[in-house]
C-alpha cells in the first residue's frame, strides 16, 4: 500500500510498520530519511515531477510503500481489555470522512472504528493521509453486515446508540459508564432504517444555530469528546 505525507510517514516509522521503500524529494525530510535508513529501509530519491506523477500533488515531498493495514474482526476487538467505546459508520463512502473519523477516535481514546465490508470507504492512501498517522494506533474493524455486528455487540453487553436528527433524546442523555458503540450515518442519508431499528436508542447532538446539521467529522468529535470527558469525571 502506498501512503504519503509527513505525519503518516513519521508515525509509520515510529510505529515500526513494515516499510518496503521510502520515496522523497531531494533535501526534504532529512530526519525521516535518516530514521528510515537506521531501520534498514530502502530509500529512493525522486524528482518533484516523478513524485507528483506517482502520488499526486499532496505528498509533501515524502511517501512510502508499506505493508497493508490489518483489519480486525469484531470478536477480537471485543475481547480486548478495558471499557469499550466504538464508532460504527453506516454508508460513509468518502475516504476523507473516514480518515477524519479515525483521527477523532485516536484523539479521544476510543476503542476503534467499525465499518462494513461493502458500500463504504475502505482504508487507502487518502484515509492514511487525512488520519495524519492515527491509522497506526487504532483498530479498524471490518464486518460483513452492520445489523449482525450490532447483534454481536449487544451479546457482549455493549449498548448501541444511533445518531439521528429526528431523535428525541440528546447526546447528554447517554449514560457513559457502560460499554458503548456510537453509530453514525452518511451526511446525506443518515442511518439506514434497519440500522436505526436495531440500535438500543437514538440520540441527537443538541444545537442552537439555524443550520441543524454537522458533518460527520465534527459530529464524531463532539460526541467522543463529551463521552470521554464525562468518563474521566
Amino acid at each position: 500500500m502506498l501512503i504519503y505525507g509527513t505525519n503518516p510517514i513519521k508515525e509509520a516509522l515510529k510505529a515500526k510498520r513494515k516499510i518496503f521503500e521510502l520515496f522523497h524529494v531531494e533535501s526534504a525530510h532529512k530526519d525521516l530519511v535518516q530514521l528510515a535508513r537506521q531501520q534498514n529501509i530502502k530509500v529512493s530519491l525522486l524528482s518533484k515531477a516523478d513524485m507528483n506523477k506517482k502520488f499526486g500533488p499532496n505528498h509533501q515531498n515524502i511517501a512510502a510503500n508499506v505493508e497493508d493495514y490489518a483489519l480486525l474482526d469484531l470478536k477480537t476487538a471485543l475481547n480486548k481489555p478495558g471499557k469499550k467505546l466504538f464508532v460504527m459508520l453506516d454508508g460513509v463512502e468518502d475516504p476523507q470522512n473516514l480518515g477524519a473519523v479515525l483521527r477523532n477516535v485516536e484523539a479521544f481514546g476510543a476503542s476503534g472504528v467499525i465499518i462494513p465490508k461493502h458500500r463504504t470507504a475502505q482504508v487507502n492512501s487518502t484515509v492514511a493521509k487525512v488520519s495524519v498517522g492515527a491509522l497506526e494506533y487504532i483498530d479498524v474493524i471490518q464486518v460483513t453486515n452492520l445489523n449482525q455486528a450490532i447483534k454481536t455487540l449487544k451479546e457482549h453487553n455493549v449498548w448501541v446508540v444511533g445518531t439521528s436528527l429526528e431523535a428525541t433524546e440528546t447526546l447528554e442523555d447517554i449514560y457513559v459508564d457502560l460499554d458503548l458503540c456510537l453509530v453514525f450515518g452518511s451526511e446525506g442519508k443518515g442511518l439506514s432504517k434497519l440500522v436505526q431499528k436495531h440500535c438500543d436508542y437514538l440520540v441527537k447532538i443538541p444545537m442552537e444555530g439555524q443550520l441543524n446539521s454537522l458533518n460527520i467529522s465534527v459530529s464524531t468529535g463532539v460526541a467522543l469528546y463529551d463521552i470521554s470527558k464525562r468518563r474521566r469525571g
